[in-house]
């Protein structure tokens, strides 16, 4: 029966597309992307319209995962174009949260382009769909899909501060950081947790840039330290590494700024502890100058 063969080969992509998600390599989603290709023979719009868009989603998370992996455009590309003809069947008002998850799908996708690309365009474009997205996806329906979103959203914001120079989009990005805490919380996801308080800490160093005070460089240092929980060395080690180098620049930063050397004895750790992972070919992230340093 053709609508089985289709639904077998979309069992077929799911598990490699979960297995190229694990592996870091790029085989197991090329395999499948071609069994996501192969269903839609099948599992036309016509034929089976709800079944269609989930195959749609699950091919452009294919996609989504290979560009961002690869740095391609192209790619991304065809992610942005699987998710929105997703959309045209999963719509608000037949499946409101499986709409909004395609949407926050999508928001990643131009997110990931929008890094790629020295505009704001893009950026602009996935900070205003995750916030669509949260119209439906709501704390109380979806606790930790709402935090992924939140984080996604703040992700988003924060890129868009940078690159425009901006405070309030970091400041925003701040909110929304602390809005997914409340449900990714250490207990619940600690690795999540981990990273979004990172990534909270890395906003607060670009908005204490800003400042006179130094009030934002300690929730930076608290963050980093609080991240540094789970992230450890044995567990993560390049994520470890990276959050040291961004606890070194929260150091150094404050250290430049205060009388005293403590802090810029405690950056001098961070960093020579960031190194100790160099041979795994970490490169930290570039960003904005930060008392001598590179984010």
């Amino acid at each position: 029966m053709p609508l089985d063969w289709a639904q077998t080969q979309t069992n077929l992509g799911t598990t490699l597309r979960v297995l190229g998600e694990r592996d870091g390599g790029t085989a197991r989603l090329e395999e499948a992307a071609v069994a996501f290709r192969d269903a839609l023979k099948e599992r036309t719009r016509e034929r089976e319209p709800l079944g269609w868009s989930t195959t749609c989603n699950n091919l452009g998370s294919v996609f989504k995962t290979l560009g961002d992996r690869n740095g391609q455009p192209e790619l991304l590309e065809q992610a942005v174009a699987a998710y929105n003809d997703a959309l045209k069947e999963r719509t608000r008002e037949r499946l409101p949260l499986f709409w909004a998850m395609t949407q926050s799908n999508l928001g990643s996708a131009l997110m990931c382009l929008g890094k790629l690309d020295s505009g704001t365009a893009r950026l602009r474009d996935a900070v205003a769909i995750f916030r669509n997205a949260l119209k439906e996806c709501t704390r109380e329906r979806a606790p930790l899909d709402w935090a992924t979103i939140q984080s996604n959203l703040g992700a988003a914001l924060g890129m868009l501060g940078l690159r425009e120079n901006e405070t309030s989009p970091l400041d925003e990005a701040v909110v929304a950081f602390r809005e997914a805490l409340k449900e990714r919380t250490r207990e619940r996801v600690p690795l999540d947790w981990a990273t979004t308080q990172n990534n909270l800490g890395i906003n607060l160093i670009a908005i204490g840039m800003r400042e006179s005070g130094s009030a934002r460089l300690k929730e930076a240092i608290v963050a980093f330290r609080d991240a540094l929980k789970e992230r450890t060395r044995d567990r993560v080690p390049l994520d470890w590494a990276e959050t040291q180098h961004k606890l070194g620049i929260a150091l150094s930063e404050l250290g430049g700024r205060e009388s005293g050397t403590a802090s810029l004895e405690e950056a001098v750790v961070a960093f020579r502890d960031a190194l100790k992972e160099s041979n795994l070919k970490w490169t930290p992230d570039v960003g904005p100058g930060i008392a001598g340093v590179k984010v």
